[in-house]
């Protein structure tokens, strides 16, 4: 049986992201993404530079909303890149854990569900944590 360890929620304004990452160019994209999701962000720029945007501004809003529902906020074992969005072979996006964070999670018997949008100039997700009971 399961049972809701949290809920998180994450609303993302991509003009912020875009400021920042013409700020400070791929250092500020590899401080979120995984090196998967660096290899998806490159790819989305390089066919059209808005859609790489909105890329980092959706796995933003993900891993902030997912801080969220475990309680951690953005502190260990919860970091921006041990966090990471995936996607099924269906299309459906999903949380992959890596490191202490998986670890974290593993030994409270947490999983994640998540749905993420984004629309003009926003981002947003939303992140329900569930825990399974023994």
């Amino acid at each position: 049986m399961k049972q809701i360890y949290g809920i998180g929620t994450d609303i993302c304004d991509i003009r912020r992201i875009r400021a920042a990452w013409e700020r400070h160019g791929d250092r500020f994209a590899q401080k979120i993404l995984s090196e998967a999701e660096m290899h998806t962000f490159h790819a989305r720029r390089a066919r059209w530079p808005d859609r790489g945007v909105r890329f980092l501004a959706t796995r933003f809003s993900v891993k902030e909303a997912f801080s969220k529902a475990i309680g951690l906020g953005m502190r260990m074992p919860m970091t921006w890149r041990l966090c990471e969005v995936g996607r099924r072979a269906s299309g459906q996006p999903t949380i992959v854990l890596h490191g202490v964070l998986e670890q974290w999670c593993s030994e409270r018997q947490l999983s994640a569900h998540v749905s993420l949008s984004d629309e003009s100039d926003y981002a947003t997700s939303y992140v329900i944590v569930e825990q399974s009971s023994p």
